[in-house]
Protein backbone atom coordinates (compact mmCIF):
# COMPACT_ATOMS: atom_id res chain seq x y z
CA UNK A 1 0.00 0.00 0.00
CA UNK A 2 1.11 3.60 -0.95
CA UNK A 3 0.24 6.56 1.74
CA UNK A 4 -0.23 9.93 0.94
CA UNK A 5 0.51 12.38 3.75
CA UNK A 6 -0.71 15.92 3.29
CA UNK A 7 -0.53 18.59 6.48
CA UNK A 8 -3.32 21.07 6.53
CA UNK A 9 -3.71 24.12 8.63
CA UNK A 10 -6.27 26.20 7.59
CA UNK A 11 -6.81 24.92 3.60
CA UNK A 12 -10.54 24.99 2.51
CA UNK A 13 -9.72 26.97 -0.71
CA UNK A 14 -6.88 25.15 -1.58
CA UNK A 15 -7.16 21.22 -0.36
CA UNK A 16 -10.53 20.33 -2.39
CA UNK A 17 -7.89 20.79 -5.35
CA UNK A 18 -4.99 18.77 -4.58
CA UNK A 19 -6.94 15.95 -3.28
CA UNK A 20 -9.07 15.50 -6.72
CA UNK A 21 -5.59 15.58 -7.83
CA UNK A 22 -4.33 12.72 -5.92
CA UNK A 23 -7.43 10.89 -7.14
CA UNK A 24 -6.47 10.50 -10.90
CA UNK A 25 -2.91 9.67 -9.20
CA UNK A 26 -4.14 7.07 -7.23
CA UNK A 27 -5.97 5.56 -10.34
CA UNK A 28 -2.90 5.38 -12.52
CA UNK A 29 -2.67 2.03 -14.03
CA UNK A 30 0.87 1.98 -14.20
CA UNK A 31 0.42 0.96 -10.30
CA UNK A 32 -1.20 -2.06 -11.21
CA UNK A 33 -4.11 -2.05 -8.83
CA UNK A 34 -1.69 -1.40 -5.71
CA UNK A 35 -4.07 0.32 -3.18
CA UNK A 36 -3.20 3.81 -2.24
CA UNK A 37 -4.54 5.51 1.20
CA UNK A 38 -4.43 9.36 1.59
CA UNK A 39 -4.30 11.19 4.86
CA UNK A 40 -4.84 14.69 6.29
CA UNK A 41 -3.27 16.14 8.66
CA UNK A 42 -5.45 18.79 10.55
CA UNK A 43 -2.97 21.44 12.13
CA UNK A 44 -5.00 23.65 14.45
CA UNK A 45 -8.21 23.91 11.64
CA UNK A 46 -10.49 26.57 12.29
CA UNK A 47 -11.84 26.79 9.10
CA UNK A 48 -13.98 23.76 6.59
CA UNK A 49 -10.83 22.14 5.70
CA UNK A 50 -11.89 19.30 7.78
CA UNK A 51 -15.66 18.78 5.68
CA UNK A 52 -13.48 18.92 2.34
CA UNK A 53 -11.15 16.03 3.44
CA UNK A 54 -14.27 13.78 4.08
CA UNK A 55 -16.08 15.06 0.97
CA UNK A 56 -13.39 13.32 -1.01
CA UNK A 57 -12.85 10.59 1.35
CA UNK A 58 -9.04 11.21 2.46
CA UNK A 59 -8.55 10.13 6.02
CA UNK A 60 -8.11 12.79 8.50
CA UNK A 61 -6.23 13.38 12.39
CA UNK A 62 -6.07 16.46 14.26
CA UNK A 63 -3.01 18.05 15.93
CA UNK A 64 -2.68 21.51 17.23
CA UNK A 65 0.96 21.99 17.13
CA UNK A 66 1.63 24.46 14.39
CA UNK A 67 4.23 22.60 13.13
CA UNK A 68 4.86 20.99 10.06
CA UNK A 69 7.32 18.62 10.91
CA UNK A 70 5.01 17.28 14.00
CA UNK A 71 2.22 17.08 11.27
CA UNK A 72 4.23 15.25 8.47
CA UNK A 73 5.52 13.17 11.35
CA UNK A 74 1.91 12.00 12.59
CA UNK A 75 0.45 11.14 9.30
CA UNK A 76 3.37 9.25 8.70
CA UNK A 77 3.37 6.95 11.26
CA UNK A 78 -0.91 6.90 10.77
CA UNK A 79 0.22 5.30 7.46
CA UNK A 80 2.78 3.37 8.02
CA UNK A 81 0.70 1.76 11.10
CA UNK A 82 -1.99 0.76 8.39
CA UNK A 83 0.67 -1.22 6.17
CA UNK A 84 2.31 1.76 3.96
CA UNK A 85 5.38 0.30 2.21
CA UNK A 86 5.80 3.29 0.49
CA UNK A 87 5.38 7.22 1.88
CA UNK A 88 4.33 9.88 -0.24
CA UNK A 89 4.09 13.51 0.72
CA UNK A 90 2.74 16.55 -0.51
CA UNK A 91 1.12 20.07 0.18
CA UNK A 92 -2.34 20.81 0.70
CA UNK A 93 -2.05 23.86 -2.63
CA UNK A 94 0.10 21.57 -4.62
CA UNK A 95 -1.90 19.86 -7.32
CA UNK A 96 0.36 16.43 -8.33
CA UNK A 97 0.60 15.40 -11.68
CA UNK A 98 -1.48 12.30 -13.33
CA UNK A 99 1.44 10.01 -12.56
CA UNK A 100 3.01 11.41 -9.83
CA UNK A 101 3.03 8.26 -7.65
CA UNK A 102 4.27 5.70 -10.46
CA UNK A 103 6.90 8.18 -11.50
CA UNK A 104 7.99 8.10 -7.64
CA UNK A 105 7.92 4.40 -7.63
CA UNK A 106 9.07 3.81 -11.04
CA UNK A 107 13.04 5.14 -9.82
CA UNK A 108 13.97 2.36 -7.70
CA UNK A 109 15.22 4.71 -4.96
CA UNK A 110 14.76 4.41 -1.51
CA UNK A 111 13.60 8.12 -1.77
CA UNK A 112 13.13 10.74 -4.30
CA UNK A 113 12.88 14.01 -4.40
CA UNK A 114 10.98 16.03 -7.00
CA UNK A 115 11.18 19.43 -8.55
CA UNK A 116 8.09 22.08 -8.67
CA UNK A 117 6.27 24.25 -10.76
CA UNK A 118 4.05 27.20 -10.57
CA UNK A 119 1.26 27.80 -12.89
CA UNK A 120 -0.21 31.32 -11.38
CA UNK A 121 1.82 33.75 -10.43
CA UNK A 122 -0.86 36.71 -9.88
CA UNK A 123 -1.08 36.46 -6.00
CA UNK A 124 2.41 38.75 -6.60
CA UNK A 125 -0.10 41.42 -7.92
CA UNK A 126 2.21 43.82 -9.85
CA UNK A 127 5.31 42.19 -9.05
CA UNK A 128 3.98 38.58 -10.77
CA UNK A 129 6.64 39.07 -13.73
CA UNK A 130 9.42 39.92 -11.56
CA UNK A 131 8.65 37.14 -9.07
CA UNK A 132 8.26 34.57 -12.22
CA UNK A 133 11.69 35.55 -13.88
CA UNK A 134 13.88 34.90 -10.72
CA UNK A 135 12.00 31.74 -10.00
CA UNK A 136 12.88 30.87 -14.09
CA UNK A 137 16.50 32.68 -13.63
CA UNK A 138 17.55 30.64 -10.15
CA UNK A 139 15.57 27.04 -10.02
CA UNK A 140 16.76 23.98 -11.93
CA UNK A 141 14.00 21.80 -12.93
CA UNK A 142 15.77 18.81 -14.52
CA UNK A 143 17.03 15.25 -13.52
CA UNK A 144 20.39 16.22 -10.88
CA UNK A 145 18.77 18.92 -8.88
CA UNK A 146 19.26 18.91 -5.35
CA UNK A 147 16.23 20.87 -4.37
CA UNK A 148 14.30 19.17 -1.59
CA UNK A 149 10.57 20.05 -1.53
CA UNK A 150 7.57 18.54 1.24
CA UNK A 151 5.08 19.30 -1.82
CA UNK A 152 6.75 16.70 -3.89
CA UNK A 153 9.14 13.71 -1.87
CA UNK A 154 8.46 10.56 -1.48
CA UNK A 155 10.42 7.25 0.60
CA UNK A 156 9.95 3.98 1.67
CA UNK A 157 8.90 2.86 4.77
CA UNK A 158 11.95 1.11 5.90
CA UNK A 159 14.12 4.13 4.95
CA UNK A 160 11.76 6.10 6.93
CA UNK A 161 12.42 4.57 9.77
CA UNK A 162 15.94 4.21 9.43
CA UNK A 163 16.35 7.82 9.09
CA UNK A 164 14.35 8.44 12.10
CA UNK A 165 11.35 10.14 10.47
CA UNK A 166 10.67 13.63 10.57
CA UNK A 167 11.32 15.63 13.60
CA UNK A 168 9.01 18.50 15.01
CA UNK A 169 10.27 21.28 13.06
CA UNK A 170 8.47 24.37 11.67
CA UNK A 171 10.54 24.60 8.62
CA UNK A 172 12.98 22.58 6.82
CA UNK A 173 11.53 19.62 8.35
CA UNK A 174 11.80 18.15 4.68
CA UNK A 175 15.35 19.29 4.59
CA UNK A 176 16.44 17.53 7.94
CA UNK A 177 14.60 14.30 7.07
CA UNK A 178 16.71 13.94 3.80
CA UNK A 179 19.61 14.71 5.58
CA UNK A 180 19.14 12.01 7.99
CA UNK A 181 18.37 9.87 5.04
CA UNK A 182 21.68 10.55 3.24
CA UNK A 183 23.47 9.67 6.18
CA UNK A 184 21.69 6.53 6.45
CA UNK A 185 22.83 5.72 3.13
CA UNK A 186 19.75 5.75 1.70
CA UNK A 187 19.70 5.89 -2.21
CA UNK A 188 17.60 9.29 -3.20
CA UNK A 189 16.88 9.94 -6.28
CA UNK A 190 17.18 14.05 -7.51
CA UNK A 191 14.33 13.71 -10.56
CA UNK A 192 12.22 16.24 -11.96
CA UNK A 193 10.12 13.15 -13.31
CA UNK A 194 7.49 13.07 -10.49
CA UNK A 195 5.56 16.54 -11.21
CA UNK A 196 3.80 18.98 -8.94
CA UNK A 197 2.58 22.23 -9.30
CA UNK A 198 1.98 24.27 -6.28
CA UNK A 199 0.77 27.85 -5.62
CA UNK A 200 3.09 30.85 -5.47
CA UNK A 201 0.45 32.34 -2.55
CA UNK A 202 1.45 35.16 -0.19
CA UNK A 203 -0.12 33.97 2.78
CA UNK A 204 2.85 31.90 3.36
CA UNK A 205 1.93 29.20 6.00
CA UNK A 206 5.90 28.44 7.31
CA UNK A 207 8.62 30.72 7.89
CA UNK A 208 11.28 29.53 5.82
CA UNK A 209 9.43 27.87 3.42
CA UNK A 210 8.81 27.93 -0.38
CA UNK A 211 6.10 30.72 -0.04
CA UNK A 212 8.47 32.76 2.52
CA UNK A 213 11.35 32.26 0.28
CA UNK A 214 8.88 34.29 -2.85
CA UNK A 215 8.44 36.73 -0.83
CA UNK A 216 11.49 37.41 0.32
CA UNK A 217 13.08 37.17 -3.31
CA UNK A 218 10.11 40.21 -4.53
CA UNK A 219 11.71 42.08 -1.44
CA UNK A 220 15.10 41.95 -2.12
CA UNK A 221 14.96 42.72 -6.19
CA UNK A 222 12.70 45.58 -5.02
CA UNK A 223 14.93 46.58 -1.84
CA UNK A 224 12.30 46.54 0.40
CA UNK A 225 11.97 45.37 3.85
CA UNK A 226 10.70 41.12 3.53
CA UNK A 227 7.35 40.46 4.85
CA UNK A 228 6.77 38.09 7.61
CA UNK A 229 4.76 35.21 6.78
CA UNK A 230 1.24 34.24 8.34
CA UNK A 231 1.26 31.69 11.32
Amino acid sequence: MIGVVIPAHNEEHHLGVALQAIEQARRDPCLEGEAVQVIVVLDSCTDGTAAIAAQHGAATCAVRARNVGTARALGATAMLAAGARWLAFTDADTAVSPNWLSAQLALRADAVCGSIGVADWSPHGEHAALIEAHFMETYSDREGHRHIHGANLGVSAEAYLRAGGFRALACSEDVDLVQALERSGARIAWSAAPRVVTSARRDARAKGGFGDALLKAVAARLALPAVNPSC
